[in-house]
């Protein structure tokens, strides 16, 4: 398996290959924040958001790189802003995790209001299927998308819509590290890009 800087030299290639492509630069980002250079993730993560600011996952990882860079009044103005986002989009856990990150350094979340005019829930609305990566209400895949306890894993816990958004990710990776996945290094690569991407326990990829 690929080390942290190995990968961080993938990610850097992807994105320079696609400085449009915000999974590029939230995958980057995120990486560079494993590896504890929390400015670097920050500004790989702001592009990300700048590209695509619908995406809570990278308001939460840029505001928390932020912080640990030192910079937590900017990194506060970002959590906010990805509250208002994940709660707008009904994106719960990457909501409470921002609002863990504010608590933390002695902040509060903003006050949400639904268009009822009632605080916005966590709850589950009409029995839909709850995505364990986004936190997202959808709909669950109607079985594993391959062999394996991984497969079994996504069928668990990610929905329809966040797996698909992981195809269209997947084809990226694919074309722009020039995959050849007949191979088994550039095959675990894929895996890699993709156990991240949909959040899937470490335990669960050992097992695979």
């Amino acid at each position: 398996m690929a080390t942290i800087e190995e990968r961080i030299a993938q990610y850097e290639n992807m994105a320079e290959a696609d400085p449009e492509n915000e999974m590029a630069h939230f995958s980057l980002g995120s990486a560079y924040l494993k590896a504890g250079r929390a400015a670097e993730a920050a500004a790989s993560l702001e592009r990300c958001v700048e590209l695509n600011p619908d995406m809570s996952k990278a308001w939460q990882l840029c505001g928390q790189a932020l912080i640990e860079a030192g910079w937590s009044d900017k990194g506060v103005v970002t959590l906010q802003r990805g509250y208002e986002i994940a709660a707008a989009k009904g994106d719960l856990l990457p909501r409470d995790a921002i609002a863990d990150l504010l608590r933390s350094i002695g902040r509060e979340p903003p006050e949400i209001e639904t268009a009822q005019g009632k605080p916005a829930s966590s709850s589950q609305e009409g029995g839909s299927f709850l995505c364990s990566q986004t936190g997202r209400a959808g709909t669950q895949l109607e079985g594993p998308p391959f062999k394996g306890p991984v497969g079994e894993w996504i069928a668990a816990n990610i929905s329809a819509e966040t797996w698909q958004e992981w195809v269209d990710q997947g084809t990226k990776v694919i074309n722009e590290l020039r995959l050849d996945l007949s191979q088994d290094e550039d095959s675990a690569t894929f895996d890699q890009q993709m156990h991240e991407f949909l959040g899937v326990p470490e335990d669960i990829t050992a097992s695979a």
